[in-house]
């Protein structure tokens, strides 16, 4: 049986994810995926329009396909509805801009069934389910394959991230965007630059399970400092 992507990512394989399109058809995606290129697919809410139902239709494209796809949700004080964004056939979630404890409680609440979590039990779309399919074997098998993560943007989420990083959580992404904005406005913070944040969540998740992921597009020639960091999943545009 095939490893999940959980149990991948758990594994310290590197990874890279497809930054995708809702308007992918089918044909399109399978072509893409055909390259080799990719592991998993990266959708983005925050800063790009999307609808539920494209979601949807596209998950489902993707589950026939056999790929799996996360979903980076689009706000932060939406992580109590991670488990709506997981009924429309996801297999890993993404909450931007976490900086406190209660971002991390309430999307681990909500993106696990109990006895983790109390996420709700419905939805016909969701990855994996079969009408008539036991409710506590599904659940058990949901609760080690979803993958939950958090992005760290902020110096408040650089210094908190003891807090932040709990039980549940799979990945820690870095927005070095919003990161290197925040350092803007904080000059004084001991940490000068997002490399410097970066080794230094680095060093406190060793150890941890806890995987790290970069939050932007890369090429393979530019990752071989981030491994170093210890980064094991990457990001990269669809082909041309």
């Amino acid at each position: 049986m095939a490893k999940s992507l959980r149990q991948r990512m758990q594994d310290g394989e590197v990874l890279t994810a497809m930054r995708g399109s809702l308007s992918t058809s089918k044909a399109e995606l399978a072509a893409m995926w055909a390259t080799g290129r990719y592991d998993y697919i990266w959708i983005d809410s925050q800063h790009t329009p999307y609808s539920d139902q494209l979601l949807v239709d596209y998950c489902q494209a993707a589950g026939e396909l056999g790929i799996d796809v996360q979903l980076r949700i689009p706000h932060t004080r939406q992580a109590h509805m991670v488990g709506r964004f997981l009924d429309f056939g996801l297999t890993a979630v993404l909450v931007p801009e976490v900086e406190e404890p209660e971002t991390v409680d309430d999307a681990i609440a909500y993106a696990y069934y109990g006895p983790i979590g109390r996420r709700s039990w419905g939805g016909p779309t969701r990855k994996g389910f079969s009408q008539g399919v036991d409710r506590h074997e599904y659940s058990a098998w949901w609760n080690d394959t979803v993958v939950l993560g958090i992005q760290v943007e902020s110096v408040e989420a650089v210094t908190n991230i003891h807090k932040l990083a709990k039980p549940g959580v799979s990945v820690v992404t870095f927005g070095p965007n919003d990161l290197s904005f925040s350092l803007e406005a904080h000059p004084g913070f001991p940490l000068q630059d997002v490399d410097a944040c970066m080794r230094n969540v680095a060093a406190q998740l060793k150890n941890t399970g806890i995987r790290l992921a970069m939050g932007t597009a890369t090429q393979p020639e530019e990752r071989d400092k981030y491994v170093d960091m210890g980064f094991t999943l990457f990001q990269d545009n669809m082909p041309d």
